[in-house]
């Protein structure tokens, strides 16, 4: 199981270094929902490290530390197999998917350098013949390393809000 992060870790960052921090990873969240709303699901691994984790679990798992997750992916292989399994397995209906993020809140760098983050998110979707629907509403729980310059996911939670949701989550939240 993974090591869960807990609320801030301290008054480390001055406030220039937590509003540079913040639109970096407001940056990142945006390029991350580009990806997947333009149908670029190939380009989906490279916003993780090699050894990241991705999870889509309920609020109660996660405030209960429970390990429970709809989606869990430990590593950039199993994300690549998700990858592949939503380009060539999977049968779904078409849809298009509008993922929307915001108030970023920095927690807080770690001693390993680690950025830690939280922000909101909302997934909207629609399928080619209906309406519009929230898909899922939750937040982000974040672990981010550097690369060269760029940041990359060591750790993403999917921490959604509804006791309810579709059954037929494909795409990445």
């Amino acid at each position: 199981m993974k090591k869960r992060i807990i609320d801030s870790i301290g008054g480390n960052l001055s406030p220039d270094e937590r509003r540079n921090l913040r639109l970096e990873v407001e940056e990142f969240n945006t390029e991350y929902a580009r990806a997947l709303d333009s149908g670029e699901i190939e380009r989906w691994p490279d916003f993780f490290s090699e050894d990241g984790f991705y999870r889509i679990t309920a609020r109660e798992n996660f405030d209960e530390n429970l390990p429970v997750g709809l989606v869990w992916l430990d590593g950039k292989p199993m994300i690549k197999d998700r990858v592949i399994a939503i380009q060539n397995t999977m049968v779904f209906a078409p849809r298009y998917l509008r993922h929307i993020n915001g108030n970023v809140q920095i927690l807080g760098v770690d001693n390993d350098l680690h950025v830690i983050a939280e922000s909101n998110y909302l997934v909207v979707e629609t399928l080619m013949e209906d309406e519009s629907k929230i898909a899922q509403v939750g937040c982000y729980r974040d672990c981010f390393i550097r690369d060269k310059e760029n940041l990359l996911i060591k750790s993403r939670d999917c921490i959604y809000d509804s006791l309810l949701i579709a059954n037929d989550l494909v795409y990445p939240v």
